[in-house]
């Protein structure tokens, strides 16, 4: 692995594998020693969310453990270390991770209408357009390719601006929203809980990601180790599965999504009914068009040398596990 290609989260392995440590085990039938175990890497706590509160996981011959990072960064580093099976992310940090060498194959795309991204500013900043962004810093959570960083720098390339016109500082989105909330931070490109979080503590909406401004695919992806395995490879498959069968049941069911947001996460009611409306919506195959729309977002960001090397969407997935 090439360490600076995902190291700028800022946990070290001992705090990554302590993370870990923390995930509860989801109930399954089966307990035996010969039984599978999936360590199902999640950011802040959205697929643990989802799973129970649809209960998609009841009847599973297999157990999960859930590890819980708050961005994708240090979610791939914990998969590199052999402390997850599987990454859960927007693409460009999927990109990232395996440009940086993480042994990781895309198993399923994932879509929602890319309005979970955007750039808050502070309502007393005086940024009112994207071009107003010219010559000024803007935060980027959680780290180098994320996909606000994708937002930025395709907004930016649409105003007519170069990504050298801004001053990017990456932070992670916990450290930006402290910072964002004080003041101290003006201008944040960010995802989620965050985005939302923002847009209640001083902050309003220059842009978001609907439009095409990003593609709006996610991908579940899996260690190279964990396909190897047999078993976990049969009981992933089996997941992916249920995990459509959760995203229908959040697509059909908003309120009581967003009430397990609230519950679970900590989220007031406005937020949580934001987070729920911007979900992905379903479980894809990583066919053809998914892989053209995400090489689309590759090239750009290694236009931009953000991603060095680049990567062949395509040759970096695995079909054979969503049926």
């Amino acid at each position: 692995m090439k360490p600076r290609r995902i190291a700028a989260a800022a946990l070290s392995l001992t705090a990554l594998l302590a993370l870990t440590a923390c995930g509860a085990d989801s109930s399954a039938e089966a307990s035996s020693s010969n039984t599978a175990t999936l360590t199902i890497g999640d950011q802040a706590k959205t697929l643990q969310t989802i799973f129970a509160a649809s209960d998609a996981l009841k009847g599973a011959k297999y157990k999960v453990k859930w590890a819980e990072f708050e961005g994708a960064a240090p979610l791939y580093q914990a998969v590199q270390a052999g402390a997850a099976d599987t990454g859960y992310s927007a693409d460009l940090p999927a990109l990232q991770a395996l440009s940086g060498g993480v042994k990781i194959k895309n198993v399923a795309a994932l879509k929602n209408d890319g309005t979970h991204v955007g750039i808050v500013v502070r309502k007393d900043s005086g940024i009112d357009s994207v071009k107003d962004l010219k010559g000024q810093k803007v935060v980027v959570s959680s780290a180098k390719g994320s996909i606000a960083e994708y937002l930025l720098a395709n907004v930016l390339q649409q105003n007519g601006l170069n990504y050298k016109d801004v001053k990017v500082q990456y932070l992670l989105p916990t450290d930006a929203q402290a910072a964002f909330a004080s003041g101290k931070v003006r201008i944040w490109a960010t995802f989620g809980v965050y985005q939302a979080v923002g847009l209640e503590q001083g902050g309003k909406l220059l842009v978001d990601g609907a439009d095409g401004r990003v593609s709006g695919y996610g991908f579940v992806n899996a260690s190279d180790k964990a396909l190897a395995d047999p078993a976990k490879k049969a009981a992933l498959s089996d997941f992916l599965g249920r995990l459509g069968t959760a995203l229908k049941w959040t697509s059909t069911h908003q309120d009581a999504y967003a009430k397990a947001i609230q519950e679970r996460n900590g989220a007031d009611a406005s937020v949580a009914r934001t987070l729920a409306s911007a979900a992905y919506g379903e479980v894809l195959p990583v066919d053809d068009g998914v892989n053209r729309t995400v090489q689309d977002v590759a090239d750009l960001m290694n236009g931009i040398g953000v991603l060095e090397p680049n990567v062949d969407v395509a040759k970096s997935a695995d079909t054979t596990l969503l049926h």
